[in-house]
C-alpha cells in the first residue's frame, strides 16, 4: 500500500495542507513529558522558593503561550483559534511531570499545540531552576490521547492514568 505524503505536492515541494473542506469537529489532545532533577532542585520547586521565583506558575504561562504560537513555530501547522489550553504539573521521584490539554472546535487537530505546550513548560522549568541543577533532563514528551477528526479517538496503549495535579 502506497501512501501519499500530505505535506508534499506532486513536484515534491513542501506545502500546508488545505483543511478548508473538512468538517468542523470538537477536537482535544493531551500530551505529557517530564524533567528529572536533583532532589534539592525538586524540593525548592515544591516549596516554592527557587531562586527565580514561582517555577510552576511561570512554566504554566509559558506553556499556554507556546500552544497559542504553535502555528508560528512549526512550519506546516495551521494557526488555530484554541478554545482552551490547560497545563498541570505533578511531582514524581526526582521529577516534575507536565501534562497539557488543548481543545478547539475546528478542521484540524491540536496535537502539536499540546506537545508544544508541554515542551516549552519543561524548558521553562529548566530555565527557572538551572541555578540549582544544570544536569536536569527533559524526557518522554509525547502525545497521550487525541479525540475528534477523521481518525477519531486514540489513546497511547501504555498511557498512565492522569496524575493528580499539584499546581
Amino acid at each position: 500500500m502506497t501512501r501519499s505524503l500530505t505535506h508534499i505536492d506532486a513536484e515534491g515541494t513542501a506545502r500546508m495542507v488545505d483543511v478548508g473542506g473538512k468538517a468542523e469537529t470538537q477536537r482535544l489532545a493531551i500530551a505529557s513529558g517530564r524533567i528529572t532533577m536533583a532532589p534539592e532542585a525538586l524540593a525548592a520547586i515544591r516549596a516554592g522558593n527557587a531562586p527565580k521565583g514561582d517555577v510552576l506558575g511561570t512554566a504554566r504561562i509559558a506553556g499556554i503561550l507556546a500552544a497559542k504560537k504553535t502555528g508560528d513555530l512549526i512550519p506546516m501547522c495551521h494557526p488555530l483559534a484554541l478554545d482552551a489550553v490547560n497545563l498541570d504539573f505533578s511531582f514524581e521521584d526526582n521529577a516534575v511531570r507536565a501534562t497539557a490539554t488543548a481543545s478547539l472546535t475546528g478542521r484540524t487537530g491540536v496535537e502539536m499545540e499540546a506537545i508544544t505546550a508541554v515542551s516549552i513548560a519543561l524548558v521553562t522549568i529548566y530555565d527557572m531552576a538551572k541555578a540549582l541543577d544544570k544536569a536536569m533532563v527533559i524526557e518522554g514528551i509525547r502525545l497521550i490521547e487525541k479525540r475528534g477528526g477523521k481518525s477519531g479517538h486514540w489513546r497511547a496503549p501504555d498511557a498512565p492514568d492522569a496524575p493528580e495535579p499539584i499546581a
